[in-house]
């Protein structure tokens, strides 16, 4: 049978029917290549698999059991997925439905960032088709970080199914009979201002919203994992360092939406509604303002990305944007505050930036050029107790 280990995970793909007449040299074959990975998740693909008898079933038990990592299995046909309901193994294994398939061939691209674009399916809905690298369980997660955020009274778009576009995934969201509100700003420069209240608005609702314990991840988490990736780029005493700092970061129940930028908004019946959900954490406002000064303040002014794109608008614009947006939510007036309070959120983007370089970096190149020459030596290091205090404070 084929199989392939990627990112910790095991994944098998299982076809044909599993019998009284094959489920021992199945088991067999199943055994060997889950010792082959001992440490690996195990995935089952069973997106061909035509039958299951109670013997097969077993076989599945006696993997389940010979691993304390979680089991998945996914792609059961409605045929196959009656008999793991009627028998009770959806309590027993993670089991999810065979994808539905949809196609956007003809259909009208709404927007597009660096996860996905999204396009008009029909009249009812919209269907965010993600890039080809990015993986079911985290498209997954997306969409149940969506549900909760919706049930939670946050703003946002309601979402139906994940779906297979070709060879990518996608996740299936209610239709928002409108623009999202960057496309909406460049479109009605005159009406800017008001947009920017509404944001502003949004980005307060967010971040005055408390939510049970475990709803989202907890963005210190977020952070430490992506430290834990640095290793091969960072001494021991600078991971030690990024550590420290995390470790500063407030505990809270409040939520944060990480790639709060007017791209990944929509307007529904004149109010605004959250579309991009995976990145949504626990932790304080001020994780998220640092990543809305990286996309409105920062990043209009580099030479790097494409965040015109990204937010739907050009970058004199998301500058003048991202300057309102501040000044109405701090409460600032003056320009020269405004400059001295980018100081400081410059020295938590600088470190942001460099845990993030870890995972989004195309090349080690790039990686050790942002982190040795740019970000975490020249500035992170040296400002270690400012930015420990600044999270505190800001």
């Amino acid at each position: 049978m084929k199989s392939e280990v990627k990112n910790g995970k095991l994944t098998v793909w299982l076809e044909g029917r599993i019998d009284t007449g094959n489920a021992p040299e199945i088991e067999k074959e199943l055994m060997g290549i889950k010792e082959s990975a001992p440490d690996a998740e195990v995935c089952l693909d069973i997106d061909k698999l035509e039958y299951i008898s109670s013997a097969g079933l077993r076989v599945l038990m006696k993997l389940r059991k010979s691993t304390d990592k979680p089991v998945q299995v996914i792609n059961a046909s409605s045929a196959v997925y009656e008999i793991f309901e009627t028998t009770g193994f959806v309590d027993l294994l993670e089991v999810h439905k065979k994808l539905r398939e949809l196609s956007v061939e003809g259909s009208e691209k709404l927007g597009e960032g660096g996860n996905g674009a999204v396009y008009r399916v029909d009249d009812d809905t919209i269907v965010k088709v993600y890039k080809p690298w990015m993986e079911y369980d985290e498209i997954s997660r997306e969409r149940e970080f969506a549900r909760t955020a919706f049930v939670n009274g946050i703003p946002s778009v309601i979402a139906y199914d994940v779906v297979k576009v070709d060879d990518c995934y996608g996740v299936v969201f209610e239709l928002l009979r409108s623009d999202t509100l960057g496309h909406a700003m460049r479109d009605n420069p005159d009406k800017i201002e008001s947009y920017v209240d509404q944001y502003v608005e949004l980005a307060k609702t967010l971040h005055d919203t408390h939510v049970p314990a475990n709803s989202f991840f907890r963005i210190q988490d977020v952070y430490h994992d992506r430290i834990n990736n640095l290793g091969q780029w960072c001494s021991e005493e600078e991971m030690t360092l990024l550590h420290d700092i995390v470790d500063c970061i407030p505990e809270t129940d409040t939520v944060t939406h990480n790639d709060l930028h007017p791209g990944n908004i929509m307007i529904q019946d004149g109010e605004l509604v959250l579309i991009d959900m995976p990145e949504v954490t626990m932790g304080p406002p001020i994780c998220d303002l640092t990543s809305i000064y990286r996309d409105m303040i920062v990043a209009p002014n580099s030479e790097h990305g494409n965040i015109e794109s990204s937010v739907g608008m050009p970058a004199e614009m998301i500058s003048k944007v991202g300057n309102m947006f501040f000044m109405k939510y701090l409460g600032i007036t003056d320009p020269a505050a405004l400059e001295e309070y980018y100081k400081k959120i410059g020295l938590l983007f600088a470190f942001n930036s460099s845990i993030v370089a870890g995972s989004k970096a195309d090349t080690a190149m790039k990686i050790a050029d942002i982190l040795m020459n740019k970000l975490l030596r020249p500035i992170v290091v040296p400002n270690e107790q400012a930015i420990k205090q600044l999270f505190k404070v800001l």
